[in-house]
């Protein structure tokens, strides 16, 4: 299977890939993403793995594990405003080291086909990745809705 090519520019529109809060059913799938979106669509993101946060999960690289979401492609004449609003809720900010998330190009794999596509994650930052390797509660199965 041949990987996308990962872009250079963090403006590049590419869809996301979400996998707690943002999922549909999910607190924030109504706030953020309603009317915004062309598709959603079952999907996982292989080489990570997910850890319960407060009220919220984390992606993790690890490369034995698999995260299931959703990969959620913007209408294009949202995509802009999404992405700002997106950035902002997971208080992510290019270059700075305070970020609890790093927004970052991976390959997620589409479940209906097995296609590989690019799109935006939000994974823990690296000091945050630490403590959570560290102590975190590792959510198992991949998937933060089987917390329920």
């Amino acid at each position: 299977m041949d990987e996308p090519e990962r872009p250079e520019d963090p403006g590049t529109p590419l869809p996301f890939f979400v996998y707690g809060t943002l999922r549909p059913g999910e607190a924030n799938h109504d706030l953020f993403l309603r009317d915004r979106t062309a598709t959603e669509e079952p999907a996982h993101l292989p080489g990570a793995a997910l850890y319960d946060g407060p009220g919220y999960p984390y992606a993790v690289d690890r490369p034995d594990g698999e995260i299931r979401g959703e990969l959620i492609t913007p209408h294009p004449e949202s995509y802009t405003e999404l992405l700002t609003a997106l950035d902002h809720l997971e208080e992510y900010v290019p270059g700075d080291p305070h970020n609890l998330y790093e927004r970052t190009a991976r390959t997620v794999i589409r479940t209906t086909d097995d296609t590989p596509t690019l799109a935006w994650v939000y994974l823990a930052a690296p000091r945050v990745a630490a403590r959570l390797r560290a102590d975190g509660q590792l959510i198992e199965d991949g998937d933060w809705l089987s917390r329920r």
